[in-house]
């Protein structure tokens, strides 16, 4: 949307300007969300993953229950109702949030009702529990019910023991949000990096909550010290089965495009100057095609790099 905007006007739009000349990134993705399949990818030890409702979900099966790794958009019930019922009877036990956003939570109220114990890190409690503005949609976002509220909260790292499976959760401060977490599967060799990692698109990155592109890389860094080649790596949007590699290159990507318009930065160029400049013009052929266009991308990284 970005991308095409600045083509139509010549010039520069801000991402509020951008969404305020379309439906708005909330409401395109609660409809994509009515309307999506479900994909179901079964992995390994009883992990499997749910594409089609917001952000990537994973799935655990076994005796404890189904654990749930994001919540999705509760336009999508129906279906995953279906997707879950496919990979066993067990019931919905537990739903891990990786971060607020309302693509990974919004279906926190009727799993919650389902059975379903809601865990996430403490600033992810604290935003679930207010209202909340992203300035660069442009969008507020009313306190949910209270059923759709975390009753449980994690620090820095959690590990957990559930269905046979050892699950770590860790912390990752200022990255996307201020209340990441990365789950990691340890008997399967899996982890979800929630919003960490986009997989071939560039990420958002919500400086209303605390968010960064330096606390970003860092992640990305830490996750990637921990997996090995033959780990499974679930992005929290893009294609949902990735890897060690593909990770790697993402991080390239953030760490490339960063020092480009640090380097501008650093030269006195205002955002306007350094957009122009197009920093990212070496990975936009990748990761520039989704909604965060490389102009959109270039400001949040902007953002995020200090003055010198």
């Amino acid at each position: 949307m970005a991308a095409s905007t600045f083509a139509a006007t010549g010039g520069w739009l801000s991402p509020r300007q951008v969404f305020a000349k379309t439906q708005g990134i909330v409401d395109m993705i609660r409809d994509a969300a009515a309307k999506t399949p479900i994909n179901v990818h079964k992995t390994r030890a009883g992990v499997s993953i749910l594409e089609g409702s917001g952000g990537n979900i994973a799935v655990l099966t076994g005796a404890d229950g189904k654990v749930l790794i994001d919540g999705g958009i509760t336009a999508s019930r129906p279906r995953l109702l279906e997707a879950l019922a496919g990979l066993g009877k067990e019931p919905i036990r537990h739903l891990i949030n990786t971060h607020w956003h309302f693509d990974h939570t919004d279906g926190n109220e009727w799993l919650n009702a389902e059975g379903a114990a809601i865990l996430a890190h403490e600033n992810t409690r604290k935003h679930l529990m207010e209202v909340v503005k992203v300035e660069d949609w442009d969008f507020e976002f009313p306190r949910p019910p209270l059923a759709a509220v975390p009753s449980e909260t994690v620090g820095d790292e959690m590990s957990l023991k559930l269905d046979k499976s050892t699950l770590m959760l860790k912390h990752h401060p200022n990255a996307h949000t201020d209340g990441d977490i990365s789950v990691s599967f340890g008997e399967a060799n899996i982890v979800h990096t929630g919003d960490l990692y986009w997989n071939g698109i560039y990420p958002f990155i919500d400086y209303s909550t605390g968010g960064g592109i330096d606390g970003t890389i860092k992640a990305v860094e830490d996750i990637l010290s921990k997996v090995t080649a033959e780990t499974i790596v679930i992005p929290g949007h893009g294609h949902p089965l990735s890897k060690k590699s593909e990770l790697d290159d993402y991080r390239t990507m953030l760490v490339d495009i960063r020092g480009n318009v640090a380097k501008l930065k650093t030269e006195g160029k205002p955002i306007d100057e350094v957009i122009a400049a197009k920093p990212t013009a070496a990975f936009d052929a990748k990761w520039g095609q989704f909604v965060i266009s490389p102009e959109f991308f270039t400001r949040l990284v902007y953002l995020g790099v200090a003055e010198t």
